[in-house]
C-alpha cells in the first residue's frame, strides 16, 4: 500500500494521478475477466529517457478477442458490466494506451501513466 502525503497542491495532483491508474486498471482487469474469461496483469515501474518515473500495466487474456476495435474504443460505449468507462474511458485516464486484439485469439492492453 502506498501512502502519499497531502501538504500542497502538487500532492493533490499526485493523489489524483494514482487514482487514475487504479480506476483504469480496475476497468481493464474486469474486462479481462468478464470478456476474456480471465487472464494476467503485469505491473512494472518504468523510467523514461528524460528520467520521469511511471507505472506500466499490461493485461492479457485468451478470450474471443474484440471484433470491432473502433466500436470498442468509441466514447460512451460500454458492455455495461464494468465501471461504465469502457476502453475509451480507461484510455483517457492514462498517458499511453496500446490495444491489440484479434478475434479468436484474445486481447492485450498496455497502459502507462507517468508521474507529474
Amino acid at each position: 500500500m502506498d501512502e502519499l502525503p497531502i501538504r500542497s497542491g502538487d500532492d493533490v495532483v499526485r493523489v489524483r494521478q494514482q487514482v487514475r491508474v487504479v480506476t483504469a486498471a480496475s476497468e481493464l482487469a474486469r474486462n479481462a475477466l468478464v470478456h476474456g474469461g480471465g487472464g494476467t496483469a503485469r505491473i512494472e515501474e518504468v523510467t523514461s529517457g528524460q528520467g520521469r518515473r511511471g507505472i506500466r500495466v499490461g493485461f492479457t487474456d485468451e478470450g474471443p478477442g474484440i471484433a470491432d476495435l473502433d466500436l470498442a474504443l468509441t466514447d460512451g460505449w460500454s458492455s455495461g458490466d464494468g465501471l461504465g468507462l469502457g476502453l475509451s474511458g480507461a484510455r483517457r485516464l492514462v498517458d499511453e494506451f496500446e490495444l491489440t486484439s484479434k478475434p479468436g485469439h484474445g486481447t492485450t492492453v498496455v497502459v502507462v501513466k507517468w508521474s507529474r
